[in-house]
Parts: C-alpha cells; structure tokens; sequence
C-alpha cells in the first residue's frame, strides 16, 4: 500500500503544472526536513517529479532558489496590526518573523548570507523593511530616527541576532584557552555569568544563550528606548 502511495504521489507530482511558488514551496520544505546544505537542485527535481533542467525555466540558478526560499518564508510573517500603536505593531510583527524562524531553523543562516551577497535585499524583504520604516513613520518618528532605529533594530527586525561568540555548553574548547581556573581568577564577572545563565538548546540561532526570554527582554529594550526618543 505504501509503495502504490508513493506512486500515486509522482504521477500527481507529475500532472501538477509546474510554477514559481511550487518549485520554492517544495525547496522549503525539503529544507525543512535535511537542512539548507542538503538541498540541491536535482534533488528538488526528483521531489516534483520533473527533470532538473525544467526548474531553470522558473529558478535561473542555486542563488536565486535561495533568494526565493527567503521571500517565501518572509510572505509567512503576520501582517501589521491594524488601530494600534507603533510599539505594539512592531513587537507584534518581530515576534511573528521568529516564530517563522522557529518554524524554519535554517532560515537565519541563510537571510544574513544572502543579504551580505546580495547588493540589495530581496523584493519580500525590502516590502518587509519598507513597512515596518512606515510603522515607525506613523508613529511619529522623523525620518533620522527611523534611520537609526532600524540600524538598532537590525536584524531583530526579521527575528532573529547575530551572537558575537558561543557560550554554549557542550561545545568544543578552545585548545589554546587558559585552564578554566585561570580563566575564572582573571575574567570572574564572565564566570559569574557563565555560572548563572540558562542557555536555551532550542535556540532560533543554533547555539548560544539567544532564549525567548533574552530575546523579548533585548526587543521591549529596545523599543522602550525609542520611546524615549519621540518628541
């Protein structure tokens, strides 16, 4: 029964009339299942049953399947409130984009790569950006504000940080690292740190101490400064 399924699926596969959203939909979700690094164009023709050379009629090239995965997942983030304040509708919306991360742990990896590749953002992300710049407007901010803002905001704004080092546990040491005696008698606040946060396993950035606690706790932060910056 199995196998006449699977059979059942390709023939499917194969009848479906091939499209844009249909090949980056099921790149998504092969992602999903192996991680980005496992994805490649002839596995994705072999998952909707066509030869690889009829997705360049719709994907010129690995770069812009990559390019079109990240507006997919962008197209999932929620739509701002409507009849609330700007805070609210920016909390609300990068609370939203790290949902989607969670959902998609391979995704932040791949938006901060492509966004240092790429001369300009993709066209989801800058519609993205382009509406949040226009909350902060609404709501008040002059267009200098903004400005910084959303260099404050930074990549927080699609859900996810860039952590400045690893401080997970479990990870490799470092080989030319003092003994961690040393390490605690000359860098103790670290230590005392080190010895009293919670590191989240599930982090949206892979390892680190990026929890939703630390998350929210950095993003009201934030917000709440900017508050205090309004007129």
């Amino acid at each position: 029964m199995a196998e006449i399924s699977r059979q059942a699926d390709a023939v499917h596969r194969t009848r479906t009339p091939l499209s844009r959203q249909r090949v980056l939909s099921a790149a998504v979700a092969l992602a999903d299942e192996g991680g980005v690094d496992a994805l490649s164009m002839r596995k994705l023709a072999q998952e909707l049953g066509v030869v690889p050379m009829a997705l360049y009629k719709h994907v010129a090239h690995k770069n812009e399947l990559l390019d079109g995965m990240i507006d997919v997942l962008v197209g999932e983030i929620d739509p701002p409130v409507a009849d609330t304040d700007w805070k609210t509708a920016v909390r609300l919306r990068v609370l939203s984009a790290r949902r989607m991360l969670l959902r998609h742990p391979w995704a932040s990896g791949i938006i901060e790569a492509r966004m240092k590749a790429r001369a300009a953002p993709t066209p989801a992300v800058l519609a993205y950006l382009d509406s949040m710049i226009g909350i902060f407007r609404a709501g008040g901010f002059s267009v200098g504000l903004v400005h910084h803002a959303m260099h404050v905001m930074g990549s927080r704004l699609l859900g996810f940080s860039q952590e400045l080092f690893d401080d997970a546990p479990g990870r490799e040491p470092d080989s030319d690292a003092p003994p961690p005696e040393e390490m605690a008698a000359r860098y103790p606040h670290i230590a005392e740190l080190a010895s009293a946060v919670a590191h989240d396993a599930g982090s949206v950035v892979g390892s680190g101490c990026d929890d939703q606690y630390e998350f929210e706790f950095a993003l009201d932060l934030t917000l709440d400064g900017l508050a205090r910056l309004l007129p």
